[in-house]
């Protein structure tokens, strides 16, 4: 298949251009905790990358620029691609059962392809889950959360075995009714990829999104353990007998977690993804608008949040924590403008660098997108 022009040679990289606003919050973020962060971002001023910490404790090398990270949750937005595609040829209905391409597992004959995509199918998440009194549910032992699954992060799940496991729990809420983010939606829509092509989901992915864009740093490795030179390592910190342990995990089988976060990429690729993506290349007009048009509850479209900005202006976005590794992916809502991030930290069953990540990644977006300027096209 011939390549999309994406347009990113239209923001060459100005390595000498002095944006000490973007360098102050990566420093920010090291000095609040993570290990390393590479940031990239393409707007009217051109393309800017920068780097602060090191990629490797003990070392001093700042993080490659364009170094591979496991990209979690952001590995939702390329599945959604690839559904919407399929539909755009005719293969599978947006507002279909997903029961009717996948009978083995007894769904709920009100779950649609589209509830998948949304997070409203009410199925409970796999990787675990909370009662509405807040207590949490344990899912899969592969989950990250402690000594057991660095012993065991090099197994290998079956998507079947995810989706059966969430399966034997009861519902969240009835089809449609509520909005829960829950793994186990896109686990599904690898295996309704995989259904309806005959083919698994790697080659489709090739297929459809990384060949035509030319993302050669992006894979989908579904079980295979290792990650693409140049990358930052990745950690996982547990509690052995009152001592505290920090292994590296930059290699491990993401099996545990399928399509809803084994992809591994880029800041360079993400960037690229997304403007491609947002400026019609990848999906006929009228499903990118359905894409992002987002439900009431969390904003939550098909495979992407879109959120406000304080200010004025709306982004399209998906970020993603994979053990260790975790990356950022905005954008304008015409692809005009991106803001992608590769971070490297220490992750603990306690979730202790969520606030941090939290915070880092508002200051971002009010940094890039806080102007006012970002006015939604749809």
């Amino acid at each position: 298949m011939s390549t999309i022009r994406t347009g990113q040679d239209e923001f060459p990289p100005q390595t000498g251009q002095d944006r000490p606003e973007l360098q102050q919050v990566i420093q920010e973020m090291v000095d609040s905790g993570f290990v390393g962060v590479s940031l990239r971002v393409r707007d009217e001023r051109g393309e800017w990358v920068g780097s602060a910490g090191v990629s490797e404790l003990g070392g001093t090398e700042t993080p490659p620029a364009d170094g591979h990270v496991r990209i979690g949750s952001n590995t939702k937005t390329f599945t959604a691609t690839v559904v919407l595609q399929l539909v755009a040829e005719g293969r599978i209905g947006l507002d279909t059962p997903v029961d009717d391409y996948l009978p083995e597992f007894g769904l709920d004959r009100r779950i649609t392809v589209r509830m998948l995509l949304q997070h409203t199918s009410g199925v409970f998440n796999f990787t675990g889950d909370f009662d509405p009194d807040g207590t949490f549910v344990p899912g899969i032992p592969a989950t990250p959360s402690g000594k057991e699954w660095v012993d065991n992060r090099f197994h290998t799940y079956q998507p079947e075995e995810l989706v059966r496991l969430a399966l034997s729990k009861p519902a969240r809420f009835e089809p449609g009714t509520d909005w829960s983010y829950a793994n186990t939606n896109y686990v599904l829509a690898r295996l309704l990829i995989e259904k309806v092509t005959g083919r698994p989901v790697a080659e489709e992915m090739q297929r459809l999104v990384l060949g035509p864009l030319g993302l050669s740093g992006t894979v989908q490795p579904t079980t295979q353990t290792d990650i693409p030179e140049p990358h930052p390592h990745a950690y996982y910190r547990y509690e052995e007998d009152g001592e505290q342990r920090t292994v590296d995990v930059t290699r491990h089988n993401p099996s545990w977690v399928s399509s809803g976060g084994d992809m591994i990429s880029t800041t360079q690729d993400l960037a690229t993804f997304i403007s491609a993506l947002l400026g019609g290349k990848l999906l006929p007009a009228e499903l990118l608008t359905e894409m992002c048009t987002p439900e009431s509850k969390a904003g939550y479209g098909l495979g992407v949040f879109v959120q406000n900005v304080p200010g004025g202006g709306t982004v399209i976005t998906h970020n993603g924590g994979m053990a260790g590794h975790a990356a950022l992916m905005y954008s304008t809502p015409d692809g005009s403008k991106t803001l992608t991030a590769a971070l490297n930290y220490i992750d603990d069953s306690a979730l202790s660098m969520g606030a941090a990540f939290q915070q880092a990644t508002q200051q971002l977006v009010q940094e890039v997108f806080g102007s006012g300027q970002t006015e939604p096209t749809q």
